[in-house]
């Protein structure tokens, strides 16, 4: 392995292009770029910046020779279009912002020292830990269990998740449909699962991971045993509507469920299986809950959140002095100046200026 900055960049130099266009297009001089390369000068870190950028290489790596124990490892759940063939995440770009500020947030956290996740090995394990009638308080169980943070976001356009420092993290649309919602859980919890990373694959294997990603869904919200279990020829329209809401999945996801374990769909099914979920419950769920049980989840389901143990940790680097306010503020989704939280005075942030820096507060 190489030894020094120069030589790990050199090692990553593209053979089509000279030493001297790679200098001007990090805008340096083709002399202090080969003095660099050879260990006559130091890179500054603006320069390694752009260098890792261009060469689409990592800092971390380029200064130390190691893996970044902090690198982003990002999956997200694709579409399928049946037109094309192919799975794409269409809202991708739009999402970028939004992904990179919730990985700020980890990093920014990192001296809190936020415990490694205890990612589940399989499906079956995964449901034997999250316990009994897990569906409706799935986020809290996720969280709890597995400390396995999930974070939900308005702007989002569809669910991603990544690992930060062995902290697993999901990120789902906060849009008040709690049924897409529990799949998108259960979808990434599949993909934390089987260890998968997106951004390196291929499309084919892009391909494998979303199946895998889906079965492994499939299996948790709608296990096989219990889907056999059922007598679908004689099940009533309120009865379907309240596995609905008990499974907390939609018809589609039945439906496909089903046909994937060759179970003929029943005559209400056929009926329903074109129309809104909602409207299925509305109609035809029949419960003993205060108020609008229904109403209360898609709002439950729509609201901003970030895990309190994210929250906790900025409160407390906070206190230090360590971060400003900015970032919390931008979780809870209220301006700075009305948050309310423990600050070190001037005298004693002065200490810390140099850590704040490094965070790029």
């Amino acid at each position: 392995m190489a030894d020094s900055i120069g030589e790990r960049v050199r090692e990553l130099l593209p053979a089509d292009q000279t030493h001297r266009e790679i200098a001007l297009r990090v805008e340096m001089t083709p002399d202090a770029f080969s003095r660099s390369l050879s260990g006559q000068r130091g890179f500054s870190a603006v320069e390694l910046a752009r260098i890792a950028d261009l060469l689409e290489a990592d800092v971390h790596f380029l200064i130390t020779g190691e893996a970044d124990p902090l690198r982003l490892r990002m999956v997200a759940r694709h579409d399928f279009d049946p037109a094309t063939g192919r799975r794409e995440v269409g809202g991708a770009d739009r999402d970028r912002s939004m992904l990179d500020d919730v990985a700020l947030a980890y990093r920014q956290a990192v001296e809190a020292s936020l415990a490694a996740s205890d990612i589940p090995s399989s499906v079956s394990d995964a449901r034997a830990i999250l316990g009994e009638r897990f569906v409706r308080p799935l986020i809290a169980r996720i969280e709890e269990r597995f400390d396995i943070d999930v974070v939900r976001l308005p702007e989002l356009s569809t669910s991603y998740s990544f690992t930060l420092g062995g902290r697993g993290v999901i990120l789902v649309p906060a849009n008040g449909n709690w049924f897409y919602q529990n799949w998108c859980l259960a979808h990434e919890l599949g993909h934390l699962s089987q260890r998968h990373t997106d951004p390196e694959t291929s499309a084919d294997e892009r391909d494998r991971h979303e199946e895998a990603a889906n079965a492994f869904a499939a299996e948790l919200l709608l296990p096989t045993r219990m889907m056999q279990a059922q007598n679908w020829s004689m099940m009533t329209v309120g009865q379907l509507a309240g596995l609905i809401w008990d499974w907390g999945v939609s018809i589609e996801a039945v439906v496909s469920r089903l046909r994937s374990l060759r179970i003929p769909l029943s005559n209400v099914l056929q009926e329903w299986r074109s129309q809104p979920t909602q409207r299925l419950l509305r109609r035809h769920w029949s419960h003993q809950e205060v108020g609008e049980p229904i109403t209360r989840r898609m709002e439950e389901a729509a609201v901003r959140r970030f895990p309190l143990a994210l929250q906790e940790a900025h409160v407390t680097l906070i206190a230090k002095g360590v971060l400003t306010k900015a970032t919390l503020a931008w979780m809870l989704g209220v301006p700075e100046s009305t948050l309310e939280v423990d600050e070190p005075t001037p005298a004693e942030t002065m200490s810390v200026d140099s850590l704040a820096d490094a965070f790029g507060l």
